[in-house]
């Protein structure tokens, strides 16, 4: 493991340490900089808004689409059908995007059928939905094969035994199925919660830096203080962030110890 953590010490908290330093060269004048900051407080608001729909949305499509093929002959080609948008490069998937959601775009085309007026999706309030579909579609096959991989740990004669008492499927799946994959659940949000901030860069390729406001994400914000070259915001914006996603996280876990104890 020593590599590792050399690793993690030179490249991540080597680097945290001076840029919490940074943040405080000015005193706490940067902090109420930030904190006073318009575009700072609505990339959260965006940030918050999309993992708080597209993660609940992910979790659950995904714990439904495993359960359904899990016991299937076909689960292995399955799988690797849903595994297919991950090996797509996000080029092509900014592409498939724009076909499908330009002005003059497919979905667009269907609407003109039906005599449904056109809808912008990409530079209005829409844009927030079409991330969302990018996030799900981008990451339900791998959030699958983590549910089936769990699901494989459960002993076959629980749910059985289950069916034979009379145990419908929905009471096999409320009390004996969930509750099996609660470390395997806490594992999946926790990944999800991680890849959910790498769809920025479909949004900014989509978008470019300064994209509809219901898009604007936290990643936009560090890119464009980036580029202006505005260190000072950025490390103590971090910092907040990072304060801040470190106390989720011990709450989270927190609970979830307190839920396994019970």
């Amino acid at each position: 493991m020593l590599p590792s953590v050399l690793g993690v010490g030179v490249f991540t908290f080597f680097p945290f340490v001076q840029m919490f330093l940074q943040s405080f060269s000015g005193g706490l004048s940067h902090y109420r900089e930030v904190l006073s900051n318009e575009a700072f407080f609505l990339a959260v608001k965006n940030t918050c808004r999309f993992v708080g729909v597209g993660i609940p949305l992910l979790l659950l499509l995904s714990f439904v689409a495993a359960l359904g093929i899990y016991k299937s002959k076909w689960m292995r080609f399955i799988k690797s059908i849903y595994l297919l948008p991950m090996a797509v490069p996000t080029a092509v998937v900014v592409l498939i995007w724009k076909v499908y959601f330009h002005k003059a775009g497919i979905s667009n085309q269907i609407l003109a059928v039906f005599g449904a007026p056109r809808v912008d999706w990409l530079s209005g309030d829409a844009a927030f939905w079409v991330l969302v579909i990018s996030y799900l579609w981008k990451n339900l096959g791998y959030t699958i094969v983590l549910w089936i991989a769990g699901m494989a740990g459960i002993p076959a004669g629980i749910t059985e035994a289950a069916r034979i008492d009379g145990a419908t499927e929905w009471q096999c799946v409320r009390y004996m199925i969930l509750p099996q994959l609660k470390p395997v659940f806490f594992t999946i949000t926790m990944l999800s919660f991680l890849n959910s901030f790498k769809v920025f860069r479909e949004a900014y390729l989509v978008a470019g830096s300064y994209p509809p406001k219901s898009i604007y994400l936290l990643q936009h914000l560090f890119n464009n203080w980036f580029t202006n070259l505005e260190i000072d915001k950025m490390s103590s914006a971090a910092v907040l962030l990072a304060v801040f996603f470190a106390i989720c996280s011990l709450v989270l876990q927190n609970l979830w110890e307190k839920e396994e104890m019970s």
